[in-house]
């Protein structure tokens, strides 16, 4: 793997878990600088902070009470065997919605019993990560109802940005980004169906990784349509995310959009190369920018370092169906319809559930009947999706609305930009980048782009049931890496080269009281 600057704890030479890469972390557990206890305490002392103190972020909804045993056996293992690769006693956090043994953050699944891990987790867990525990999300993966603030669940509470107070920190992965902004852990996992890995990757100046559908499991992933859903890495870097990519890769039984994948799954840590931009044609499809100065002038500034770096723009490189797409109702047909169809299939499969909701039906009626935990004043009573799309059946209209989707994502969207303008890639601010991917099914690299200026006035949401401020001075945004199916290897390159190039992360640290002062040196020895 390339080197990379290794930031330290001035007073003791140990990572600064601000900011350690999980290569520096393995790196000290290797030399016998510290253990994997001694990281899991830390990052508990961490969360500790920050997350119902202090600012109180809401990004962690559960910490695992088993997670130092398991960082001692896997520490003692090291000893005796030696490690098992590169996220060997490495601390994760993981989206409530991908099953470990509790279930999300809504309180009728409270206590319900998976069969099993979820593929994706049993994949780290073999690999030796740890499971520190289990980040906060916008409840039900943003598909309750679009009224509810992002980043509230009725468990986890309201998950607010850590680069301003009350800030939106989006979602529906917020606890994921927040969580992995200011070092509450080594690495993440989210979910997204549309945005919900890039867009709080942005929002809190992280790296995220959306998968193509099928290249991930989502065995065990509360789902919201099996024809978009999909898991990947959040984390700070671009290197962390390939290594986690390279552990949860790979073909499922239980999942059968995976079955379709490459056979020989690609070496993604390789593809961490500096000079992966040169000679690469990157497309910019302005017709999908919206009003943001701040965010455009980065953009535009951006595409010097691109022409530096050595790759040809060409721009634009507009989508000949762009308008289409932001006008189709296709995605929230399938979406609606198959939150429905595989609610009640994922619920089935649950061992037991202690509330008795069997689907979709039920979940409405819990929150009503639970309406005091559930559905509390003035934010958080919308349920309006779960109603839309209980009344939504399986038939003519839904197989259109998917075809539609195909077609306007991948055969006239994606697809043909890329080969009418002869592009290895296309580029776009992230807040702007994820419906074509989402209705397509392809992948997505987000890496952070720039702040708004210290001068922003902060201004909340329109809406009056929106408690978080949409715009304040220094909330990060991110720039996007789209291409076709299976295209990460080539994605993965660009982000990196582009990261090295600009480190932008390093550029702006969180709000003083949002930031942990729990160092390893404060645990190590103790």
């Amino acid at each position: 793997m390339p080197e990379r600057e290794i930031l330290s704890d001035s007073t003791s030479g140990f990572p600064d878990l601000y900011e350690a890469s999980i290569a520096d972390l393995q790196s000290g557990l290797q030399q016998g600088s510290f253990t994997s206890v001694d990281l899991v305490n830390a990052y508990l002392a961490r969360i500790e902070e920050v997350n119902l103190e202090g600012p109180a972020l809401h990004a962690v909804l559960e910490t695992n009470p088993k997670a130092l045993t398991q960082a001692a056996a896997l520490d003692l293992e090291r000893q005796e065997k030696g490690s098992r690769g590169p996220l060997h006693g490495i601390p994760i956090l993981v989206k409530d919605n991908i099953a470990t043994l509790h279930e999300e953050g809504s309180y009728a699944l409270l206590g319900s019993v998976v069969p099993r891990d979820a593929f994706v987790v049993a994949k780290l867990r073999a690999a030796g990560a740890i499971f520190i525990g289990k980040a906060n999300l916008s409840e039900w993966a943003s598909m309750r109802g679009e009224a509810l603030p992002n980043g509230w669940s009725a468990r986890g509470g309201q998950a607010t940005c850590p680069y301003y107070p009350n800030a939106d920190a989006s979602g529906s992965s917020t606890g994921s980004g927040v969580a992995m902004a200011i070092g509450l852990a080594a690495g993440s996992l989210g979910t997204e169906t549309d945005g919900s890995i890039i867009l709080p990757s942005s929002n809190n100046n992280i790296v995220g990784i959306k998968p193509t559908v099928g290249l991930t499991s989502r065995a065990g992933v509360i789902p919201i349509s099996h024809n978009q859903d999909t898991a990947g890495p959040m984390c700070r870097s671009v290197a962390d995310a390939a290594i986690i990519l390279s552990v949860i890769a790979g073909p499922d039984p239980m999942d059968e959009a995976t079955l379709s994948q490459p056979k020989i799954i690609p070496d993604y840590i390789a593809a961490l190369n500096p000079d992966a931009l040169k000679g690469a044609r990157i497309g910019v499809p302005r017709s999908f920018f919206e009003e943001d100065k701040a965010i455009q002038a980065a953009f535009d500034a951006s595409l010097e370092t691109f022409r530096q770096l050595g790759a040809e723009i060409v721009d634009p490189a507009d989508f000949a169906d762009g308008r289409e797409i932001k006008q189709s109702k296709s995605e929230n047909i399938v979406m609606s319809v198959d939150l429905k169809v595989d609610m009640k299939k994922y619920i089935d499969g649950l061992v037991e559930v202690p509330t008795g909701v069997k689907d979709l039906a039920d979940l409405i009626a819990f929150n009503l009947s639970h309406a005091d935990l559930e559905l509390s004043p003035p934010y958080h009573q919308d349920q309006s999706q779960f109603i839309t799309s209980e009344k939504m059946t399986v038939d003519d209209a839904y197989y259109a609305a998917l075809a539609d989707d195909l077609d306007l994502g991948r055969t006239r969207g994606i697809d043909a930009t890329l080969k009418k303008y002869n592009l290895d890639a296309i580029i776009l601010p992230t807040e702007w980048a994820s419906t074509p991917p989402a209705i397509a099914g392809y992948p997505i690299v987000a890496v952070p782009l720039g702040f708004q200026p210290d001068t922003t006035e902060p201004k909340p949401w329109p809406s009056p049931r929106m408690p978080l401020l949409q715009t304040a001075p220094g909330l990060p945004f991110g720039i996007a890496f789209l291409g076709t199916a299976y295209s990460e290897v080539q994605l993965i390159g660009y982000a990196y080269a582009f990261e090295q190039a600009t480190k932008v992360r390093l550029a702006r640290r969180a709000y003083p009281e949002a930031i942990p002062k729990t160092q390893l040196k404060d645990v190590v020895g103790q």
